[in-house]
């Protein structure tokens, strides 16, 4: 049976594609790089458990662009994709408040944004 496939996501095209995972790297080379069909920039490999906001929404992906570039991913919590990719926000003051919990106690941008409360 064939691996499932993942996501990928072009920010500027705003666009979401389901494809194969990449291939691991070869020696000493880089990994397997994706292609936009729209816009032929690069794209972004974000995970199996990925749903992209609709084209339209420009906040949603705003804070997309916002996790992606802090290296937040949407990969299964597990061997058996039970536990999902945990708790991710999806508006823009859902993510400042994370980003300013970030910069108040030190903690990594990326862990603080993927923390569900806030103490």
């Amino acid at each position: 049976m064939p691996p499932a496939k993942t996501s990928f996501v072009c920010l500027p095209c705003r666009a979401a594609y389901k494809q194969p995972p990449p291939s691991p790297p070869a020696r000493g080379g880089e990994e397997d790089k994706r292609v936009c069909p729209r816009c032929a920039g690069e794209l972004i490999h974000v995970g199996v458990a990925f749903a992209a906001p609709p084209r339209r929404d420009t906040e949603g992906w705003r804070v997309l662009s916002l996790l992606l570039h802090a290296g937040v991913r949407f990969h299964m919590g597990c061997c058996c994709g039970c536990d999902g990719p945990g708790y991710r926000p999806r508006t823009l003051r859902e993510a400042r408040e994370r980003m300013a919990y970030a910069r108040r106690t030190g903690e990594p941008l990326a862990r603080a944004l993927v923390r569900p409360d806030l103490p």
